[in-house]
């Protein structure tokens, strides 16, 4: 067998995407290896989101050269390929800066990857490959996808078209594309088949999935979750990431009657000022997200939020500041994501006037995350003393524990055998932290479970 090593940065989505690709040349002899010195292909699937992304990856790419050198010095060949968001936004420059590099391609082509491999083996030159094929590239995945644990994801929506000023998606990813629900459903039965307990839908912007359903009818993600629901064998569903403008009536109302989707949903907002949302191109205000927020309670009187938030865009002053930490306490999030500002080639931000002062940016960020951890360490606390029910994925790091996930993703180790690994029961918390719990399996499941 040959050696493949992939190394995945960024959002869920690109774990999926790696996922896929390990399916999609498995078929050619190449198994999974943690390390990349022993790897035929090493693929880097990159994110572009963040500032230094690039740096970053020809940082990896200076170490793969050496190992590539290494294995050529015996006569052994080593592929080395970059794939994702970066790709597909700076194709040329990699090639330029990165001579050695033998594929570069985008996150919708990685279904040609096997004949991008034989181009390259048959000594034909380099491959860049970030154009946005005119097939979907679901339609040309294989069946099999390998299952690791008990959780899964399974991309149903992929593309954005909401053009926010900051974000480079709808450049890289390109426009919506949404998978038929049949496609959908036959994954996910495949993925319970294979043991998946939980299983959580990816799209870019995931709420605004509008598949075909078997009529031939426009299907929202509240009619597939539904339809999902069916589906034997899966005890938990999620979807990430949401749109505030995409959170119909059907899909409150999903959350509502679906037992199995849990009360926790990822709902950024990035800012609480609305001359700064309105800068964002949101298309939603602050008060709009707050309504959400109350609709979703009303439906789901439990429901815990996460959310993204940006400090520092441009023109951002104290007041906007300001209105985003009200939106904080107006809320209540059970955990969030807080950034700094950075500006990504080719989208309208990174040309705005009035780029805020780096020290700003630094202050602000460190006064929004304090109460964002203060409301997370509220959350947690909070559920002390009371009894949930707990996936259980693996084994902890703690001698005589396992792990799992509460409804609301926090992380929580439970004294228990390795039997219960698959399996969900009732747990009482019993003490809390920042980023995880600590729990015993409730007293009334029958001792033969435990």
């Amino acid at each position: 067998m040959k050696k493949l090593h992939i190394k995945t940065w960024g959002c869920q989505m690109n774990v999926y995407d790696s996922a896929r690709m390990a399916d999609v040349v498995t078929p050619l002899g190449y198994a999974p290896t943690d390390e990349m010195a022993e790897a035929d292909l090493v693929i880097f699937n990159t994110c572009h989101i963040r500032e230094k992304a690039t740096e970053k990856l020809f940082s990896e790419l200076g170490r793969a050269r050496e190992h590539q050198e290494a294995r050529a010095a015996v006569g052994e060949r080593m592929l080395i390929a970059v794939a994702g968001c970066v790709a597909q936004a700076e194709g040329p420059e990699i090639q330029r800066r990165a001579p050695y590099v033998d594929m570069v391609f985008g996150p919708q082509t990685y279904h040609q990857l096997p004949e991008m491999i034989a181009r390259v083996t048959r000594r034909a030159g380099r491959v860049l490959n970030t154009d946005f094929p005119a097939e979907a590239k679901f339609d040309h995945l294989p069946l099999e996808q390998a299952v690791s644990g008990v959780s899964a994801f399974l991309s149903v929506q992929e593309g954005c078209d909401k053009f926010c000023s900051f974000c480079v998606v709808p450049y890289t990813r390109g426009a919506e594309y949404s998978r038929p629900v049949a496609a959908i459903v036959a994954e996910a039965e495949r993925l319970a088949g294979q043991g998946a307990r939980e299983i959580t839908l990816l799209g870019q912007n995931v709420n605004a999935y509008h598949g075909e359903d078997a009529g031939g009818a426009t299907c929202g993600l509240g009619g597939l979750l539904r339809r999902l629901a069916e589906v034997p064998g899966v005890l938990r569903w999620r979807y990430t990431t949401s749109h505030p403008r995409d959170m119909d009536d059907d899909l409150i109302a999903a959350h509502r009657d679906i037992p199995h989707l849990m009360p926790f949903l990822h709902l950024p907002v990035q800012s609480g000022s609305d001359a700064i949302l309105a800068a964002m191109n949101r298309k939603h205000s602050a008060d709009d997200y707050r309504g959400l927020v109350e609709r979703l309670r009303a439906a789901r009187p439990d429901m815990g939020f996460s959310s993204d938030f940006i400090v520092g865009f441009p023109g951002e002053t104290d007041a906007d500041f300001q209105a985003t930490l009200r939106l904080v306490r107006d809320v209540g999030f059970a955990q969030a994501y807080s950034f700094k500002y950075s500006r990504r080639p080719g989208t309208p931000a990174a040309a705005m006037p009035q780029q805020v002062d780096e020290a700003v940016m630094d202050a602000r960020l460190a006064e929004l995350q304090a109460l964002l951890r203060e409301q997370q360490d509220g959350f947690n606390q909070a559920c002390v003393g009371r009894t949930m029910p707990v996936l259980f994925d693996g084994t902890s790091r703690r001698d005589g524990h396992v792990f799992g996930r509460t409804p609301f993703m926090q992380a929580i180790h439970v004294p228990g055998p390795e039997r219960l690994i698959g399996h969900a029961l009732p747990v009482e918390v019993v003490e809390a932290g920042t980023n995880s719990l600590q729990g015993r399996v409730a007293a009334n499941v029958p001792e033969a479970v435990i």
